[in-house]
């Protein structure tokens, strides 16, 4: 059974022979055929609205049925969709069926026998289609699930803590809590020294056991209400509210610092030495109005000079000179 309402657009630039498959289209069942008489006018309707099936003449003046494919083609890319392209030609040799699939082209008739096969052709284009269309349905579902659970993903894979986008929202939230209730904020970033050449050393795995060991002892060094995660492949971050701004300095994270570079990690290869930089950002109510990404990027800015001096690096906001 023909779907009656497929979209069909035949493009011919001879009426004639234009009229003669949109007769035997309509006998057949199919009630959505639009007719064009070039390419370009079918570029046009295309654009206004895409068809499931495409039936165009080979050799049309200023641009052919193979030309007319390619510009489908980038259609379809960009709409996600995918038109069934049959070409009408009266070519002959077996050179015409290597061009026109190269082309792009599903299928074609040749005009020596279009009465026989141009309705059969377009019932099992029409079988296809259903199926193409559902499984390019099925695939736009499938990404933006993708995307809706990648926006909704708050917890790092590796280590099970929270990640960054996790971080900017509990940032977000305690820039809005000082605002309206006081109190301040610390913001602490510690950066493993030299990540890439211990990946390279010990390799992947070895490097992810070392992220694990290091997220646990970060746990076993905060506060249970502190917000601890981890950034990205070196960097692990720590949030956590005060009733003083004075409370957000070095000697207060001692505890993290030392337990990072002092303390040597076990691991399936033996004990491994870390090296880390640790800087803070606090602010308090006169900090503000402020952002997240604002309050990170200072944080971040500060750790060349935390590898270098080895010692916590501190800033408190508003900067005062």
């Amino acid at each position: 059974m023909p779907t009656a309402h497929l979209s069909i657009l035949v493009v011919d630039d001879a009426k004639f022979s234009s009229a003669m498959i949109g007769r035997a289209l309509s006998q057949a069942g199919y009630q959505d055929v639009r007719f064009a008489s070039s390419a370009a006018e079918a570029l046009q309707l295309l654009e206004q609205r895409r068809a499931s099936i495409l039936l165009a003449d080979w050799l049309m003046p200023e641009i052919n049925g193979l030309q007319l494919t390619e510009h489908v083609r980038q259609l379809d890319e960009s709409a996600n969709h995918y038109t069934y392209v049959i070409l009408l030609t009266g070519k002959e040799g077996e050179n015409v069926l290597g061009e026109a699939f190269d082309g792009g082209v599903d299928d074609f008739i040749n005009k020596a026998v279009m009465n026989e096969q141009l309705v059969p052709r377009v019932f099992a284009a029409d079988r296809l289609c259903n199926s193409l269309q559902r499984l390019l349905l099925e695939n736009r579902r499938l990404s933006q699930t993708v995307a809706h659970l990648e926006a909704r993903n708050l917890v790092d894979p590796v280590t099970g803590l929270g990640n960054s986008r996790y971080l900017k929202q509990k940032l977000h939230d305690s820039l809005r809590q000082i605002e309206s209730r006081g109190g301040a904020l610390c913001y602490l970033v510690l950066e493993l020294h030299d990540a890439a050449a211990l990946r390279q050393q010990h390799g992947r795995e070895l490097y992810q056991e070392l992220l694990n060991s290091v997220a646990r002892r970060l746990q076993q060094l905060v506060r249970p209400l502190d917000i601890l995660v981890r950034l990205d492949a070196q960097n692990f971050a720590l949030l956590t509210l005060l009733n003083d701004l004075q409370e957000c300095a070095p000697g207060s994270f001692k505890r993290l610092h030392d337990g990072i570079n002092h303390k040597a990690f076990k691991t399936s290869q033996g004990f491994i030495t870390l090296k880390a930089g640790i800087s803070l950002v606090g602010l308090d109510a006169s900090g503000l109005p402020n952002t997240p990404d604002h309050i990170m990027q200072l944080a971040h800015s500060q750790l060349p000079e935390a590898h270098l001096s080895g010692r916590v690096t501190a800033m408190r906001l508003p900067l005062t000179h």
